[in-house]
């Protein structure tokens, strides 16, 4: 059986704990959306673990891919999406397959 003082010490314990349990980054999902032949965001900036997922909401396909072939979202039509997970900390810059004007950048850091 637990008594008073043991159930205060545990409360603050626990209490104690909270901020640091406060602190635990959560990895985010991060949305581009490809509208009017354009990234938006063009520039990105994520922490290591969190998801970008490009949408296409033009009439055209379009895509995004690394400069360096670090990732291909394939083609994707309108209403169609694609997701990548981040790692570590590192820099992306990508346009699109099909209108290699349309660029962007996704910072990790």
């Amino acid at each position: 059986m637990t008594n008073r003082r043991q159930f205060l010490t545990r409360a603050a314990t626990a209490a104690a704990a909270l901020p640091l349990l406060a602190t635990v980054a959560r990895a985010e999902t991060h949305v581009v959306t490809i509208k009017n032949m354009a990234f938006s965001p063009a520039d990105l900036t994520i922490a290591p673990g969190d998801t970008v997922t490009w949408v296409n909401e033009d009439r055209m396909r379009h895509s995004a891919e690394d400069l360096n072939g670090a990732f291909d979202t394939g083609l994707l039509g309108r209403g169609d999406s694609a997701s990548l997970t981040f790692g570590n900390s590192g820099s992306f810059s990508y346009r699109c397959g099909p209108h290699r004007n349309m660029r962007g950048t996704i910072t990790i850091a």
